[in-house]
């Protein structure tokens, strides 16, 4: 715990001088990200893998494609530029990217990896690789980290550590995330609420504070009542004030609930590794409660029928519904897909403050894969400030170096998007917490996310659904 907070002492000094720099006329140079456990770095400019050009992949017979599967249809293209510089510098190596939608994302990797058809190299997600790495199923780099001199220290601070156990890594950083509140700035007009009161919002799980009662004011049934007004029916509503994003089962509540009930005193567990959950404590009942009330109690949440069925993206983006909560990887997408103006604002603040889920994905190699030499050298480069530079001057994700996140932010600013929100929330040490990171995450997941459901559709009150799902959970453990 100790060095957690001493990181977040260096991130937000880091942070803070970037954001002076920026304000004395850099017109790119604005905030780095950071967070609880991951920010700015200095410098970025000793990038050892950087320079992954520099070492080639090992040498072969002939021409060698290696597969590279990612989740993100978004970030294809960024990736893509990317493997076309690589190949300029690597011309015997191709770079095959496959992508595949969330849902199917996960279960095809480990069909594939039992198989033997997985791919080569994939992007891997903090709540997963400790599964595969307890089965042997990834490549430990750290020795090709050693031997090729990579410089960790280039990543933002802290990032690189959560893809090590035991002394084995498993990844290199490539982006991070913070979640936010998303609005539709015609609707808030129309409902005469300013813009700028979003910031100040405040949440508790008795009556929602000031976040609830926005959110009914933005509630509309077909006469035109709000959810506030006495005659309002939640039967017929037209409009919603929130588009909430479903259970959250299969990952942590990252944008659902997480960020209310650790805002409400909550915590997941005691930290990277741990092997205790506290899904049982009160104060995740009593949020989760009011989570699945929004629909069940007071109308002004779409049913959990329709936010599966729909999604909640879909939802938001084709003008159903006011505010939403996402993460900062969705900004261009959201952009893309609506056709009204979109708003982002901080997180209401919950009785211990501001709290935001922090994310970081990695690329992992294959164990299976014949062309791990090759494999290296594409992950080496795609964690370098080459690639993270691309990446960011794309504007689809906050990448690991600080030169990639301040491309992002220019892309963002030259669109005429304010998006600090994500990055205010990172500049706060104490404003953000880590996506869980422990063994047996699927698990875990299969056991949460019935419990979760029932609970948003109304069949088991929280505080005892709850209860024997946190005994199932840690029993796995032992």
């Amino acid at each position: 715990m100790h060095k957690r907070k001493l990181t977040i002492i260096g991130v937000v000094m880091v942070l803070a001088s970037s954001l002076i720099l920026g304000a004395c006329g850099d017109n790119t140079a604005t905030p780095a990200a950071s967070s609880t456990t991951a920010a700015a770095a200095a410098g970025g400019t000793t990038a050892a893998a950087g320079a992954a050009s520099s070492t080639t992949a090992a040498a072969s017979s002939g021409p060698v494609t290696i597969r590279y599967q990612l989740w993100e249809a978004a970030q294809q293209p960024a990736y893509q530029a990317c493997a076309d510089a690589f190949t300029k510098q690597n011309p015997n190596i191709t770079v095959k990217i496959e992508q595949l939608g969330w849902d199917d994302y996960w279960s095809g990797i480990q069909t594939s990896m039992v198989g033997g058809t997985a791919p080569d190299v994939f992007t891997d997600h903090l709540a997963k690789f400790p599964e595969f790495a307890s089965k042997g199923q990834l490549v430990d780099i750290q020795p090709l980290v050693d031997k090729d001199k990579v410089d960790t220290t280039q990543y933002l601070s802290g990032l690189s550590d959560l893809w090590v156990k035991d002394g084995k890594r498993y990844g290199l950083p490539k982006d991070w995330d913070t979640i936010a509140l998303l609005y539709n700035k015609d609707m808030l007009k129309k409902s005469g609420i300013d813009e700028a009161s979003l910031k100040d919002l405040t949440w508790n799980p008795k009556d929602g504070g000031t976040f609830g009662t926005l959110l009914k004011k933005l509630t509309l049934d077909s006469n035109g009542n709000n959810a506030t007004q006495a005659n309002f029916d939640k039967t017929k509503v037209v409009q919603y004030g929130f588009i909430n994003q479903g259970d959250g089962g299969n990952n942590n509540g990252q944008t659902n609930w997480s960020m209310f009930a650790v805002s409400n005193g909550w915590k997941f567990n005691d930290g990277p590794w741990s092997k205790k959950y506290y899904f049982d404590d009160p104060k995740l009942a009593e949020t989760l409660q009011w989570y699945a009330d929004l629909n069940l109690a007071q109308g002004v949440s779409p049913s959990f029928a329709d936010i599966s069925s729909l999604k909640p993206n879909t939802l938001f983006s084709t003008g159903k519904g006011a505010i939403t909560t996402d993460g900062s990887w969705t900004i261009s997408q959201y952009v893309k897909d609506s056709k009204f103006q979109i708003g982002w604002a901080p997180l209401p603040k919950g009785p211990q403050g501001r709290k935001s889920m922090f994310n970081g994905l990695a690329d992992s190699i294959w164990v299976g894969s014949k062309h791990q030499a090759e494999a290296w050298q594409w992950v080496k480069f795609a964690s370098s400030k080459t690639c993270e530079d691309i990446v960011g001057s794309y504007g689809v994700v906050f990448p690991a170096i600080k030169s990639g996140v301040d491309a992002a932010l220019a892309k963002y600013k030259a669109a005429g998007l304010d998006v600090s929100a994500y990055t205010d929330e990172a500049l706060d040490p104490n404003g953000t917490f880590l996506f869980p990171i422990a063994d047996h995450a699927s698990e875990v997941g299969s056991i949460m996310t019935p419990v979760l459901q029932s609970i948003m559709i109304g069949q088991a009150k929280a505080a005892d659904a709850l209860k024997t799902a946190n005994q199932q959970v840690n029993a796995v453990f032992k």
